[in-house]
């Protein structure tokens, strides 16, 4: 479904890296709508581990980690750049229509929360459906095969104008690679806050902060796979210390200790 709505808008003449023309194809709503089916009408499980609930009370840190963390990677990542001399440090590229750069960057923190509905569409059928359901009591197993296919699901785009690879291959690789540390980040994320909704707007940041920032100060001049692999670089780190301290193997693998119907429930049951 989603495949075919990326070809059929890109056939229609609009480019896939016009954020407009994805929503409108409505691709991004596939998994959730995949999901919705299975739980209601294939398997009837329900949704009881789904993490419908906003549960903003006891998960507001961790809102506030998805809401700003994409902003922290932008800043570690062009940092990077800086070092490895692939940026001149300079905001004056993130001006838009005559407003100054802590204008726009204003603008779009207050967006990212707002897109999250958006973004909860892949969310809904990836972190919160597929990821607990496949290698029950395998939880990086589970993670990494889910970031797997995500990246896959996202493999059109590279063919179809979203990101443009000289070298396809290693593009492709490079991509795969953010797509995984992404998904122990956002499951990390989904397993503490007990919502999914933290997640959505994770990834609202991710691509809205995150993407279009970094790609904006680093321009052109040395090729998506670089400024892929320099995004990708501080969510590795991240990645890292997620999986090595132990945290996550210690979180439980299902929503159950977070039931969508407590919201009163103490946020020391979710802390670090």
């Amino acid at each position: 479904m989603t495949w075919t709505a990326d070809i059929t808008v890109r056939l229609l003449g609009f480019s896939l890296a016009n954020p407009l023309a994805q929503i409108v194809s409505l691709g991004w709503i596939a998994p959730a709508a995949a999901a919705v089916i299975v739980r209601r009408w294939g398997t009837r499980e329900g949704f009881a581990d789904a993490g419908l609930a906003l549960r903003i009370r006891a998960a507001w840190r961790h809102y506030l980690a998805a809401w700003l963390g994409p902003l922290a990677f932008t800043a570690a990542a062009v940092g990077l750049a800086a070092a490895l001399g692939m940026w001149r440090p300079t905001l004056a590229p993130l001006g838009v229509a005559g407003l100054p750069w802590w204008a726009v960057l204003t603008v779009l923190m207050l967006v990212v929360p707002l897109l999250a509905p958006v973004y909860w569409g892949e969310e809904f059928g990836w972190t919160s459906y597929l990821r607990l359901r496949i290698f029950p009591g395998r939880p990086l197993a589970a993670t990494l095969t889910t970031g797997l296919i995500w990246a896959i699901w996202h493999y059109p785009l590279a063919f179809l104008g979203y990101i443009r690879f000289a070298n396809v291959a290693l593009g492709l690789l490079v991509w795969t690679v953010s797509f995984l540390c992404q998904e122990v980040i956002l499951t990390w994320l989904r397993l503490r806050s007990g919502s999914i909704w933290t997640t959505s707007v994770a990834h609202a940041g991710n691509n809205m902060t995150l993407s279009l920032l970094t790609g904006t100060l680093l321009g052109d001049a040395y090729g998506a796979t670089a400024v892929t692999a320099v995004m990708t670089a501080p969510m590795a780190v991240v990645a890292g210390w997620i999986l090595l301290s132990g945290r996550y193997e210690a979180m439980p693998t299902t929503a159950v200790n977070h039931p969508d119907d407590a919201p009163e429930r103490s946020s020391s049951a979710i802390s670090s």
